[in-house]
């Protein structure tokens, strides 16, 4: 592992009744970015008992990478489509790996 891998923590609140709109947009960005370049793992995760709640957990190689990804074309696009079904600014956290 790189010494400036980074996670990403990323929290994304849908409406209530937007759930199942912004889980489709959310999982098209898996495919995507999988392939891009330091991009070491990315996972969608729902949470099971707040099913609005969706968390990405993110592994990057670097700062720079993470900051590529979020001018991609697919992250672009999902975060057009995505803004009106938010019922909250997202919360996302870049964190160091030290264990």
């Amino acid at each position: 592992m790189a010494s400036e891998a980074v996670k990403v923590v990323a929290k994304i609140t849908a409406q209530h009744d937007k759930i199942k709109e912004l889980k489709s947009i959310l999982l098209d960005l898996v495919g995507p970015t999988r392939t891009e370049k330091g991009c070491v793992s990315y996972q969608l995760l729902q949470n099971k008992t707040n099913e609005s709640e969706f968390v990405f957990i993110e592994e990057w190689t670097s700062d720079v990478a993470i900051d590529e990804h979020m001018t991609t074309s697919h992250v672009q696009y999902a975060l057009s489509r995505a803004r009106s079904l938010l019922a909250e600014a997202p919360d996302i956290s870049r964190c160091l790996i030290i264990g």
